[in-house]
């Protein structure tokens, strides 16, 4: 429970995010847990004080409890502004009660002049600042940005929201990996062949062209998102579970990271899709999408190969992917295990033991070989499956959890934003020279022949 009052000034307020996604992750944490929370929402566009309270009736509206709308209506507002006026955001600070958490949920041209304006004006003691990826747009401008931030608030008090580092799944990898004695011991370059995470989607563009074809899948999604997780995956042990060692050991295992064979062209692949069938919904090409400039060569589809270079992982690849417009949901981290030799005298070959962890559903499945069912003699692989419930809280409310009661240990850190940026870069630049094929693949497919 929160000791004090604190308002989360939403700036952008007026956009697809606020609705779909932070207010009801906001929704999740308030109908568990006893905040002192006041919603301001701010923006350029102009809105009644009616309309936004049907916007965020609507928001709330999606957890169980009927009622934690209108515990929080009667204090909420919306206040139209230019947040990029210095003067603009002074009043927009003075409309906060308790402690202020500036929620930017702008484009990352707009969050910077936003920045400028915070730094001319007088800032609430404790105040904190929450940013929607991407965090820059590239290395320099990442840098640049957390320059912007420090001179405004400490990094202790800067939250850059990647809502994956709330999914219950991934927050499980900590649990499966450093609290099972048979896990551990393993989970390293002697035992493990290779690492996939993947994140394939089923859908297409949903109305979200004009920034997608902007960013596309490789910064969409491997940039920041996979990263992260990759980053879980294979970090070493923390010696405790808080802000500072887990994202000091996630820094580092990004720092150590590197495309494989320090070569864009051999380590990535891209694609877009061309027209197809998924299920029973007729899919247009992507070129053929609604906001789409194709000659943007805008991938849909993109596969990055990774070495963690320390002596844990050394020559293990691990392979990010992620794509739109596929024939199948897989959302996963996939641990190949280094096959054993054959036995003499059994029929079959060992398979290679997998661990596949989902970041969906929770569920964990170890494929691992047996004696067959029928003939003891034949070997066979066998799925053994763990499922797990989803967490109470929504990915949105999970990190806004600690946003609201100071703890960043689930927001990125400024110089973890910045190597991420690191290790793309070489690809981004590979694909606007041209480097590497533009591929295609039919929407309801797994992807381009030979991937």
């Amino acid at each position: 429970m929160a000791t004090e009052p604190i308002s989360v000034l939403i700036l952008g307020a007026g956009g697809d995010l606020t609705k779909r996604l932070l207010l009801p992750g906001l929704a999740s944490l308030l109908e568990r847990h006893d905040f002192d929370v006041h919603v301001i929402g701010a923006g350029v566009d102009e809105h009644s004080e009616d309309e936004w309270r049907e916007i965020v009736r609507g928001s709330f509206a999606q957890v169980k409890d009927p009622d934690i709308a209108e515990r929080y209506l009667a204090s909420t507002r919306y206040i139209t502004a230019d947040a990029t006026d210095p003067e603009q955001m002074k009043k927009l600070l003075e409309a906060c009660v308790g402690i202020p958490v500036i929620y930017f949920a702008l484009p990352p041209a707009v969050t910077v002049k936003v920045c400028q304006a915070l730094a001319k004006v007088e800032i609430p003691e404790g105040t904190r600042l929450a940013l929607e990826k991407p965090f820059g747009t590239d290395r320099a401008s990442a840098h640049r940005l957390n320059q912007a931030l420090l001179h405004i608030v400490p990094e202790q008090q800067i939250y850059r929201i990647d809502h994956f580092l709330g999914m219950s799944m991934v927050l499980n990898i900590v649990g499966l990996r450093f609290a099972n004695q048979f896990l551990e011991p393993v989970w390293h370059n002697g035992l493990v062949e290779r690492v996939e995470i993947v994140y394939d989607e089923t859908l297409g563009l949903e109305g979200r062209g004009g920034y997608y074809d902007n960013a596309g899948a490789l910064i969409d999604m491997i940039q920041s998102h996979l990263l992260e997780v990759l980053a879980i995956v294979a970090m070493d042990a923390p010696p405790r579970m808080d802000e500072i060692e887990m994202r000091s050991n996630s820094a580092q295992l990004l720092r150590n990271t590197r495309l494989w064979e320090d070569d864009a062209v051999v380590a990535s692949k891209r694609a877009r899709y061309a027209a197809g069938k998924i299920g029973d919904r007729e899919m247009p090409a992507y070129r053929d999408e609604k906001g789409v400039d194709p000659s943007k060569q805008t991938e849909t589809l993109a596969q990055i190969t990774v070495e963690v270079n320390t002596p844990r992982w050394r020559g293990v690849p691990f392979v990010l992917r992620s794509g739109k417009a596929l024939g199948e949901y897989r959302t996963e981290v996939r641990v190949t295990m280094k096959p054993v030799d054959p036995i003499p005298g059994m029929a079959g070959v060992p398979a290679a033991d997998e661990v596949i962890m989902d970041l969906k559903t929770g569920t964990v499945n170890l494929l691992l070989t047996m004696n067959g069912s029928g003939d003891p003699f034949k070997l066979e692989q066998t799925a053994l499956e763990a499922a797990k419930e989803p967490g109470d809280l929504l990915p949105y409310g999970q990190v806004l959890r600690g946003v609201l009661s100071g703890d960043p240990l689930l927001s990125v850190r400024g110089d973890i934003a910045e190597e991420c940026w690191r290790i793309v870069e070489p690809v981004i630049a590979a694909w606007k020279a041209d480097q590497v094929p533009l591929e295609e693949y039919p929407a309801g497919s797994a992807g381009p022949d030979g991937w």
